[in-house]
């Protein structure tokens, strides 16, 4: 198999790492991300066509912050730094960084003062994402600054005899006007690569390692959730060894509505499966109540989907692999492989327990954004409205209700998001807003109905516009669609007297509530 042209990106825990990934490889290049602690010799011997330095929470002054090997730039390999990577590449190579006399968070004029390679096409002034403290304040012999801001006299830095390069902004995020532009140019220009990675590319890898690692005669078995994620994984796993997969959905009753009827009808028919449904809801519901804490109702329903799928697996016999359908927004978000804080676990992330009784965990989505794994589900001819189905999270409708988990206000919840999605669709945004749904706040308010008062619920409406969900923006929804979901709602769904509209963006929120 030819081998294709790679980037490395060198991991300092930024959280838009796994964003500098996903941007290259939309550039149709393969990208790798790897550990900043790699040696120079290390690095040399995977043959990258270019390096990036990621950004990352640290100070470059910080006596235990992360220092790759200086001898990285002496390799010959373009090197682009992004925020914390330009300041230690400044930094190890004889420049200076110091505390920035005013800090510079989100949207910033760069005056791009060229010539460079890097920023060809570029405007002269372009809005760019900013987010540090510390800056280059001097650049390292045979270095020269390329771009400035009102506060930051080094924004962009270059050597063009050695190819190495630093950006003090951020040219991952969408915030970031020309942000493609200049990835195109390093990734082109600079690193000369020819574009040979494509998501026909990643199918033919993924299926090969999947068919290396189960062997001839290897099986596994496949949590199902009936999501694009899941389902794209059961495409990839049925390519790669056929029968010898066996999917197993777990009911926990927190679906959306008729999602469990449509899962059984999907995979029965789809895919020629071994197909187990695992109704398990009373357990669930059981396991749940009393529970308040967001971070408890993970960690419950997680327990209790290792459990279901280990006694289901003893019913089967002796399977050797278990395999899930976990994606990279899920591993960043709970810390997993990079230094970023755990913002909230998730039940399929990190491996399984020892008593599981599984050789080996099958994870081929893993370093892939839900755009990736749509297209990929493309790729493998999986239909439309399969791949473009809603992002639904693993815990389901236990983490849209705020508060205790009952029978009654996942009734609440999921008939008010049925409304929700109907309508969204009825005006012909279901492609055009990236995730919509409702949430059951647990706030109760007066109203007043037929005359008569009432204290019931509020339902949040909760729609975000985003190509990454690494950042998110809320949905500017039209005022007579909102007007028709909050009527039907307070009409159609008993126990529900007022509905809101959430319109905060991620950050600083997360798109779901808990």
């Amino acid at each position: 198999m030819t081998e294709h042209q790679k980037i490395l990106i060198l991991d300092f825990g930024g959280q838009y790492t796994q964003l500098i990934a996903r941007r290259v490889r939309e550039n149709h290049v393969f990208s790798v991300v790897v550990p900043w602690t790699l040696s120079a010799g290390e690095i040399a011997a995977l043959h990258p066509q270019g390096i990036i330095l990621s950004g990352g929470p640290a100070s470059v002054h910080d006596p235990d912050a992360p220092r790759c090997d200086p001898a990285i730039y002496r390799l010959g390999f373009p090197v682009l730094g992004i925020c914390y990577g330009m300041q230690l590449t400044a930094l190890l190579l004889g420049g200076r960084v110091e505390r920035a006399l005013q800090r510079e968070y989100g949207h910033v004029d760069v005056q791009m003062k060229g010539p460079s390679a890097l920023l060809t096409g570029m405007k002269d002034v372009s809005s760019c994402w900013m987010s540090h403290t510390w800056q280059v304040s001097a650049c390292p012999e045979g270095f020269h600054p390329i771009a400035s801001t009102g506060n930051c006299p080094v924004a962009a830095m270059a050597d063009e005899n050695r190819n190495i390069f630093g950006v003090q902004f951020h040219p991952e995020v969408t915030h970031t006007e020309e942000g493609k532009t200049l990835l195109h140019n390093f990734l082109y220009d600079i690193c000369h690569c020819r574009g040979d990675w494509s998501m026909e590319a990643y199918a033919e890898t993924a299926i090969r390692q999947i068919r290396e690692t189960v062997g001839e005669k290897g099986t596994v078995l496949l949590a199902l959730s009936g999501g694009v994620d899941s389902s794209v994984t059961a495409a990839l796993i049925y390519r790669a060894i056929g029968s010898r997969l066996t999917c197993v959905f777990v009911d926990h009753g927190l679906l959306r509505k008729d999602e469990s009827e449509q899962v059984c009808h999907v995979f029965s028919h789809l895919f020629p499966v071994h197909f187990i449904r695992s109704d398990a809801s009373a357990r669930f519901f059981a396991d749940l109540k009393g529970v308040t804490d967001p971070e408890e109702k993970r960690h419950i329903i997680g327990r209790d989907f290792i459990q279901v799928f280990k006694e289901e697996a003893e019913k089967l016999g002796k399977l050797d692999y278990f395999a899930q359908g976990t994606i990279y927004p899920d591993v960043i978000e709970s810390g997993q492989g990079t230094s970023t804080a755990v913002i909230k676990s998730h039940h399929n992330v990190g491996g399984l327990p020892r008593d599981l009784g599984f050789t080996e965990l099958i994870e081929p989505l893993r370093m892939l954004f839900k755009d990736e794994v749509r297209a990929l589900g493309e790729t493998l001819g999986l239909s439309r409205d399969l791949v473009w189905r809603q992002p639904f999270p693993g815990p389901g409708l236990a983490i849209r209700v705020i508060g205790e988990v009952t029978p009654e206000k996942v009734r609440i919840v999921r008939e008010s998001d049925a409304i929700f999605r109907e309508e969204i669709a009825r005006f012909h945004l279901d492609r055009a807003v990236s995730q919509y749904f409702t949430v059951l706040t647990g706030i109760q308010s007066v109203g007043v109905m037929g005359d008569e008062r009432t204290y019931d619920y509020t339902i949040a409406l909760r729609a975000v516009t985003t190509d990454d969900f690494m950042t998110a923006d809320w949905a500017r929804l039209p005022y007579d669609l909102v007007s028709v979901v909050s009527t039907r709602i307070v009409n159609e769904v008993s126990h529900v007297n007022r509905v809101v509209l959430d319109i905060t963006t991620k950050p600083p929120a997360s798109v779901e509530w808990e």
